[in-house]
């Protein structure tokens, strides 16, 4: 099957980053949301975004004007009918996701691939709402969306060859690198591994082993990433990060993921990290 236009749900921060490496991509998009507002304002990040790809050289103001121009928007799920793929970016809550995909077949062809953006959820339960599980797939991008290079594509347990064959050919026009998840597994590949490293370096924390600025130095001097676990954290948002850990905890019971008191605490009192202003650091002006 060969994809040339992809619907894009959600126009938050994912959805606007997927749309615009679609875009990127060649690929004709559609991004829709509940409401317009939203819709505009995920239109505004990704005008913002291809303005700072101008600023650093690397695409030039004519090209940006064409990469917009093949994304439209819409408040109209029956207006992605003709789409060869979806991509749902919606809150991660299952029960939401599976209205959703329920939802797409009455809209979208018996052959558009349904990809959800999913970090933690069951990527075969969320098939499950639909009557086609063999078209659906996972396609986790990373955050922030345009910068990041990798992304995990997760094969459900009834996700069909065709379907991960023409998944992968998306992502490689993107100008991503995917990585090939074989089955769906709690946080796949790489927030497997980070959420293992951030918990760790929360529990040190807590423990008052040493100050989140120390252990942040540590790690970044000893393995060359550009943040720490406890930056990483906050700028994920906390919440976000918690959701996942207790995912993974519920799902695995392995106690190496089994969240701080410190870190509840955190979430209970709204310190989110860097959206509110206030987590494992003080930010002086939110972002």
């Amino acid at each position: 099957m060969v994809v040339k236009k992809i619907a894009v749900l959600g126009a938050g921060v994912m959805g606007a980053g997927i749309a615009q490496v679609a875009a990127l991509g060649g690929y004709s998009v559609i991004i829709r949301d509940l409401q317009m507002s939203l819709v505009q304002k995920g239109l505004d990040d990704i005008s913002q975004s291809l303005d700072k790809s101008v600023d650093r050289g690397e695409i030039s103001s004519q090209e940006k004007e064409v990469i917009f121009g093949r994304i439209a928007g819409t408040t109209d799920l029956a207006q992605i009918c003709d789409a060869d793929m979806v991509i749902e970016a919606v809150i991660e809550n299952a029960s939401v996701k599976k209205q959703v995909f329920a939802e797409l077949e009455n809209h979208c062809s018996e052959h558009t691939i349904l990809g959800t953006n999913t970090s933690s959820l069951s990527l075969s339960e969320i098939a499950s709402a639909t009557r086609s599980p063999q078209r659906v797939i996972g396609v986790h991008f990373l955050y922030p969306v345009p910068r990041m290079r990798i992304v995990e594509v997760v094969k459900g347990l009834e996700t069909s060859d065709d379907t991960v064959k023409a998944t992968l050919d998306v992502i490689s026009n993107m100008g991503k690198t995917a990585i090939l998840v074989e089955r769906e597994s709690p946080g796949y590949v790489v927030n497997r591994i980070l959420a293992t490293m951030i918990n760790e370096a929360i529990w040190i924390y807590g423990e008052g082993l040493a100050s989140a600025e120390d252990i942040d130095i540590a790690i970044k001097s000893n393995t060359g990433m550009v943040k720490g676990p406890l930056e990483l954290a906050d700028l994920l948002g906390l919440d976000v990060v918690y959701e996942l850990m207790m995912s993974m905890y519920n799902e695995f019971k392995d106690s190496k993921y089994r969240p701080h008191h410190c870190f509840s605490t955190l979430v209970r009192s709204g310190h989110l990290g860097l959206k509110t202003g206030k987590g494992f650091y003080i930010y002086s002006e939110k972002e």
